[in-house]
């Protein structure tokens, strides 16, 4: 029970998040996964009209990060490094986000993500991502 009480306060943290207001994502945190939704719109488009890769970027990037952060209950975790492959554009639907843990050490992990839209995948992510020295117990959100 004690790591669902962590995967629901990471699911408020994120959520809480002032950035998150514009998007308006869901989650869902397990061990290990993360899943994350939003409905695209047009004020994420660049200016040919679909979908700008900052979105894609940053569902792909919180989806692996929170998956990693679900086996650390005790620290915020960071992104070191995040790579991104983008394969289809998008125009409408929604979009979901899925990350997984691949990899760990003590305080080192690795991460990948997959974005679809509209059940079909439009891009790719992988990331590396270390424990910090922020307490999450520290963090206001987290709650």
């Amino acid at each position: 029970m004690i790591k669902q009480a962590h995967f629901h306060k990471l699911e408020r943290m994120y959520l809480s998040a002032p950035i998150n207001d514009f998007y308006l994502p869901n989650i869902s945190i397990s061990n290990g996964h993360a899943e994350i939704q939003t409905e695209v719109k047009p004020k994420f488009f660049h200016a040919a009209g679909s979908l700008h890769g900052s979105v894609y970027f940053k569902l792909l990037d919180d989806a692996a990060f929170f998956a990693v952060n679900s086996l650390v209950e005790d620290f915020f975790v960071l992104t070191v490094s995040f790579n991104i492959y983008l394969t289809r554009p998008v125009f409408k639907g929604v979009l979901v986000a899925q990350g997984q843990v691949v990899s760990r050490s003590l305080n080192y992990f690795v991460a990948e993500s997959v974005l679809t839209a509209n059940n079909k995948e439009v891009a790719k992510g992988s990331g590396s991502f270390l424990r910090s020295r922020i307490k999450l117990a520290e963090v206001d959100s987290y709650k």
